[in-house]
Parts: structure tokens; C-alpha cells; sequence
């Protein structure tokens, strides 16, 4: 049988934990009116090139250049949807490091992979689709690749980040999952093109979120975050 005191305290404890999951509650990057929140890496504001047209981010033009947030985020869970041109290319970073020894997210951040399969040349190299929408770009590619809509269609991406660990999910299918320190990590960068590079994935436990400008219009609207 339970003392009183034992009972209050299992009861303050459930409690405590309830008040600190409800706290955990999502919040805009993106408000589909203003850049808030967001500048082009390793510069103060965001280039003219980035537009807003319907509530969405748009790359309207060639040398927009990438944009990042202004807060670095540790554990999280990362909400967004995406539409890309027709035989586009972009990507979502996470982990990235903004310092002017490091010229574009890419080279700190690792990326999951935007890209109009059908029709980009990317889509056909790499190992095993590691270049395919919703891959680790170079890395790991996405185990369903029938998870992704064709060109000019939203497509929704959940990232999750969490105590070392990485899921992508894809219109709802979780289609990779790694770690993202320690061996495994190592492993996956030895053979990849990162490999060798100083920075690269060695600010995963907490940096920037990322969006590229490879060249080609794409879209994004509805970005969420809750931290974990």
C-alpha cells in the first residue's frame, strides 16, 4: 500500500511530466508573409531573388543563394512541405555551421535530398538512389521510392533529430533513419563525398536548418519546428 506521501509525489511527478510534454509545442519558421527569422547564409537579410507568392517561400531566380535560420536548434522535430520544378534540384540542411570559413551550408550541414526524380540527371547516379528525394544526400538513400509526387506537387517532409539519432519521413512513410554521431556516422561519411571534409557533420548535435539554392525554382511553405 502506498503512503500519502509516496502518492503525492507520484502524482506531482505525472504532473511535472505533463506540464514539460505540453510546453513542447510547435512554432512557425515560416509565418507565409515575411523572411523572419531567416537570412542568407553568412549575410544579414535574404536576397530579392527569394520571393513569397501564395503563402510559400519560392527561388524565384538563379543566385538567390541559400537561406538559413537565425537560431540554431538542438533535438527536434521539423515539419515543412515542398514543391520542386520540373527537373529541379534543392535540399534541406540541418546541422549546418554559419562561419566564413565555411562558404555554403552544405559543407557543415548534411541534407535531405529535393529533387524531381524523373527527370533530374542526379536521380540516376550516386549508390543504390542516395541522390533520390528524401535521401541523405550521398549517404543513404530513401527506402521507398515511390513516397515521393512527381514535379509541381507538394510533397510534406518530417525530419526528426533526436539524442543522436536521424528519421526522414516522406508524405508520411519514414524512409531513412541513421545515427548521427559515433560510428555509424563515421562510416556513412567515409563513404561518401564528404569524406575528408573538417567540417562536415560535426555540428549535427545542434546548428542551423538550411535551404538550398541549387539553380532551379522550388518551393516551401508550412515549416514548423518543435524542439524535444
Amino acid at each position: 500500500m502506498k503512503t500519502p506521501a509516496l502518492v503525492f509525489l507520484t502524482a506531482f511527478a505525472l504532473v511535472t511530466l505533463a506540464s514539460s510534454t505540453s510546453q513542447k509545442k510547435w512554432k512557425k519558421l515560416f509565418d507565409g508573409k515575411t523572411f523572419a527569422g531567416w537570412h542568407n547564409y553568412l549575410k544579414k537579410d535574404v536576397s530579392s531573388k527569394w520571393k513569397i507568392e501564395d503563402g510559400a517561400m519560392v527561388l524565384a531566380e538563379k543566385g538567390a543563394g541559400d537561406l538559413v535560420t537565425d537560431q540554431e536548434f538542438a533535438n527536434f522535430e521539423l515539419e515543412l512541405e515542398w514543391k520542386i520544378a520540373a527537373g529541379g534540384n534543392s535540399g534541406i540542411f540541418f546541422g549546418v555551421l554559419e562561419d566564413p570559413k565555411y562558404q555554403t551550408p552544405y559543407m557543415t550541414g548534411p541534407e535531405v535530398q529535393i529533387l524531381d526524380d524523373a527527370k533530374h540527371p542526379d536521380s540516376f547516379v550516386g549508390k543504390a538512389g542516395n541522390h533520390k528525394a528524401g535521401s541523405l544526400y550521398d549517404m543513404l538513400p530513401p527506402s521507398d521510392l515511390a513516397a515521393v509526387k512527381p514535379a509541381d506537387e507538394w510533397n510534406k517532409v518530417r525530419l526528426v533529430i533526436n539524442n543522436g539519432r536521424a528519421e526522414h519521413y516522406l508524405n508520411g512513410k519514414k524512409i531513412v533513419e541513421y545515427a548521427t554521431t559515433g560510428p555509424e556516422w563515421d562510416a556513412l561519411v567515409a563513404d561518401s563525398k564528404f569524406k575528408g571534409w573538417g567540417g562536415f557533420g560535426k555540428y549535427n548535435a545542434k546548428g542551423k536548418i538550411g535551404l538550398q539554392d541549387h539553380g532551379d525554382k522550388v518551393w516551401f511553405r508550412n515549416i514548423r519546428i518543435k524542439e524535444l
